[in-house]
């Protein structure tokens, strides 16, 4: 069967399918008919650079043939069975993230994404306390399930309000339009003394556990402040409150650490994952819970399942990806090329007066484009401007992905990025941001 043209594959798809958070009138979908690297390429064979791993998920790059052969060959041995069963490649992963989790870590359960990964943490944390209220904040995104939409704290979760019941949001260390303070220290502990009279408002006995991103995500790749993972596991630890990091973007290998607490130096009580997972590869996701959990839940009925949780298929991807970023020492080359990467981004801000900062850690990283020398940002919170638009319809036509939103646009390339492949990204970046300049104003 002979392929199709970009558009016979736009217009076929626009017509039969539905696009996600968008009017369906506003699409304008990108045709891609296969990938490899860090590079899409299209049915006409224009050769796009992806500069943001897809939605920060494929960390491995595209197209690698071992997570392909292992998908194969389970393909070929065990397709499917229901989530009851014991398989080898679930006893395989399950003991392989074991490996790469903390010693207090060792027992999963796995989800079809991140959404549901966090549902189930939510469900966990309250089947373990007896407790109803979760905490979260406002600078977060943890999926569009329905609850994982309530714990969200970006705009996304405006329109599904009323959603349910019992979720608390709090303000992060580093609020959109001020500060806690000037240091990394001061906002710390300004921010937890703020948060621990939230939870005296609350009622500590009615909260079975805070939510967080421990690098903030799409809301700003905000690392921690200094002592702000160990504050916040000390003021729940002082509470019983549990802390369940959200690894779903930041986690295998995505800032130079396998897990994103880990540069905290903490262990939390329930570990939520997905994309860099499997690198995208097959639809999975995990929750990894401590030992006391675990434990609770011998006695005590999980009540969580859907029918694919476990699915055979997604677990050999899983299994593979996970071995590719060991072997390959992906997680080291993160860390490592991310510093290459800040170079380019300080070159760039002392070269454009549109640029007002950055943030970076490991290969997760953003640029905040300012309108004036002020330093407001050039578009309000949830809402746009003519330059940013431009500036993202320049990244298309000049072959590179990534994703401009509100006032930023995003850097996070797979992992196996050489340095000509930054160079190559951020002379298109240096390029469109003549775009932005332009609309600079003095």
């Amino acid at each position: 069967m002979a392929g199709m043209s970009s558009q016979e594959m736009i217009e076929l798809c626009k017509r039969h399918t539905l696009y996600t958070w968008t009017a369906q009138g506003a699409v304008d979908p990108l045709p891609v008919e296969r990938t490899d690297g860090v590079y899409m390429y299209t049915p006409d064979g224009k050769r796009i650079l992806d500069f943001n791993s897809q939605l920060m998920s494929v960390n491995i790059g595209h197209n690698h043939p071992r997570v392909r052969e292992a998908m194969k060959r389970q393909i070929d041995q065990l397709t499917y069975v229901y989530p009851g069963t014991a398989t080898e490649v679930r006893a395989r992963l399950g003991k392989k993230l074991a490996e790469i989790t903390p010693d207090s870590i060792n027992t999963f359960f796995f989800t079809l994404g991140g959404a549901e990964a966090n549902e189930n943490a939510v469900k966990i944390a309250r089947l373990v306390t007896g407790r109803f209220k979760i905490l979260s904040r406002y600078r977060s995104y943890h999926g569009g399930t329905h609850v994982a939409m309530q714990l969200t704290g970006d705009p996304r979760r405006w329109p599904t309000e009323p959603g349910a019941p019992g979720f608390v949001k709090v303000m992060d260390p580093e609020p959109y339009h001020y500060s806690f303070g000037k240091t990394e220290a001061e906002r710390t502990e300004n921010n937890l003394r703020y948060l621990e009279e939230v939870i005296m408002y609350e009622g500590p006995q009615n909260i079975a556990a805070m939510v967080i991103e421990p690098v903030t995500g799409t809301n700003g790749i905000l690392p921690p402040p200094e002592g702000y993972l160990q504050g916040l596991r000390a003021l729940l630890d002082r509470h019983g409150i549990l802390l369940i990091c959200d690894e779903v973007m930041a986690g295998f290998g995505r800032t130079g650490r396998m897990f994103s607490f880990e540069h905290g130096n903490i262990v939390p009580d329930i570990i939520t994952m997905a994309k860099g997972l499997t690198s995208s590869y097959a639809p999975l996701g995990a929750v990894g819970v401590s030992d006391a959990i675990a434990e609770h839940f011998q006695d005590n009925t999980l009540w969580c399942g859907l029918t694919y949780n476990s699915h055979p298929v997604s677990l050999a991807a899983a299994l593979a990806a996970i071995e590719v970023l060991q072997d390959e020492g992906l997680v080291e080359r993160a860390a490592v090329m991310g510093e290459h990467m800040r170079a380019h981004m300080q070159r760039l801000q002392e070269r454009h007066p549109s640029v007002k900062a950055f943030r970076q850690i490991g290969l997760f990283g953003m640029m905040d484009i300012r309108k004036n020398a002020a330093g407001d940002l050039i578009a309000p919170y949830n809402g746009t401007h003519p330059a940013m638009q431009e500036l993202a319809r320049f990244f298309r036509r000049e072959g590179l992905f990534t994703f401009v939103r509100w006032s930023h646009f995003m850097c996070n390339p797979p992992l196996i990025i050489t340095e000509q492949q930054l160079a190559e990204a951020f002379d298109i970046i240096d390029r469109g941001l003549e775009i932005t300049d332009a609309a600079f104003e003095g």
